[in-house]
């Protein structure tokens, strides 16, 4: 494997950090606090069968040299950074959460002193797993200036709501809070946090199954709550979302089985789903859905852990991990990243993901009806996050409060 190196002397054009003008300026929508009911009717999912992959014109099919390439330190001195992510509106920005509460922009290679958004009034992070978890700007926002968070608030409890950003582009309106969904978490972890849109417009969510450990209370395969589950809202329709008619159990639930979803991400240009789970004691998994598959996948919590025996008995039709690790190959916690559609040609269509603890990062390519897994790097630091910039280039965030991009050396 390859250690990283560290090279702040190359330019930041390599990561696709470009100076470009400022975006245009938006004014604050007037918003209002609603929310829906909370489903409460025992549900039956439907039978989920895994989609054989295919290989994919615009994907390389092996791995380059991992010894040509590094992570290039970008900047450093955030506070616990924990999520990376594009505005995809021109400016070339990149929005880095601070588990704290803030949203800090990196501009044409520099950390914006004023943060985009400060709700550290509002956000609990006692808990390491606790805090602002989440961020997904609206496909729309260089015309709507709308975003989404979610965060655990002082109580420990999840809430992912909608903000605008203010007649300033740098700064968001802390005012504008729409709560979306307020979800109770009967422990400190587990709080999954990631959201993400799909390629149909929808607001992905995803949650774990509420802490403690081994699922107590049963809630990944329980459809009468939202923990354990990846959730799919319409934010364009009604106020302030509406279930779409197919999600399959008439709820809020597109996907459930899920022990702590730490990061799932669409691929830009075939629509796939990937989903990093974190194991429970033993096994770090990478789940994947091609573009169109339907709702009600079960990925199997706390039937079993990755691809192996929790508590046994599970059902027929379990979607199983196209990857997987063990903690004695080195790890503890998965942390899930990016399909790389930047400017390198040979690292077209290779999910990037790693560990959170070892600093270890793999490489995932489809190939034909099964996969290519390999281990690439040696960060050296922990691993907290991956991100991706307008350009398709793919960053991730370390709890030592940096920002690191893979360039060529």
């Amino acid at each position: 494997m390859k250690r990283v190196l560290l090279l702040l002397f190359l330019p930041l054009l390599a990561c696709g950090i470009l100076t470009t003008p400022p975006p245009p300026t938006l004014q604050p929508a007037t918003v209002t606090v609603t929310l829906p009911p909370h489903p409460t009717d025992t549900l039956t999912p439907p039978t989920a069968t895994p989609i054989p992959p295919t290989d994919t014109p615009t994907s390389t099919t092996t791995f380059p040299d991992p010894a040509a390439y590094t992570w290039q330190e970008v900047v450093n001195g955030l506070q616990r950074p924990v999520d990376i992510q594009s505005s995809q509106d021109g400016s070339g920005r990149l929005f880095v959460i601070e588990k704290v509460g803030r949203i800090r922009i990196l501009q044409n290679g520099q950390l914006l002193d004023v943060p985009f958004l400060d709700i550290t009034n509002r956000v609990g992070s006692r808990s390491n797993e606790q805090g602002l978890l989440g961020l997904a700007f609206h496909p729309s926002y260089e015309d709507n200036g709308r975003f989404f968070v979610n965060y655990t608030d002082k109580n420990g409890n999840t809430v992912i709501a909608r903000y605008q950003v203010s007649s300033d582009p740098n700064v968001a309106d802390p005012a504008s809070e729409t709560a979306l969904l307020r979800v109770e978490q009967p422990f400190p972890n587990h709080n999954g946090g990631v959201l993400a849109f799909g390629p149909n417009g929808y607001l992905y969510a995803g949650l774990g199954d509420g802490g403690s450990q081994g699922d107590p209370f049963g809630n990944a395969q329980n459809l009468n709550t939202l923990l354990g589950k990846i959730l799919r809202l319409d934010v364009d329709q009604g106020e302030p979302y509406v279930i779409p008619s197919d999600n399959p159990f008439g709820s809020e639930v597109w996907a459930l089985g899920l022990r702590n979803p730490w990061r799932m991400s669409f691929d830009r240009v075939t629509g796939d789903l990937y989903v990093a789970d974190v194991g429970q004691n033993t096994w770090e998994e990478i789940d994947f859905l091609p573009a169109g598959s339907p709702g009600g996948a079960n990925f199997g919590w706390s039937y079993r852990e990755g691809a192996h025996n929790y508590e046994g008995n599970a059902p027929a039709g379990l979607i199983e991990p196209v990857a997987e690790y063990s903690h004695a190959e080195g790890g503890c916690s998965v942390t899930g990243g990016y399909v790389y559609r930047g400017s390198m040609s040979e690292w077209q269509g290779i999910y990037l993901y790693g560990d959170y603890c070892s600093g270890l990062i793999w490489g995932l390519i489809r190939s034909g009806a099964g996969w290519q897994n390999q281990l690439l790097f040696e960060a050296g630091v922990t691993i907290t996050s991956f991100g991706q910039d307008e350009s398709g280039g793919v960053y991730f965030a370390s709890d030592s409060g940096g920002i690191y991009c893979l360039i060529h050396k």
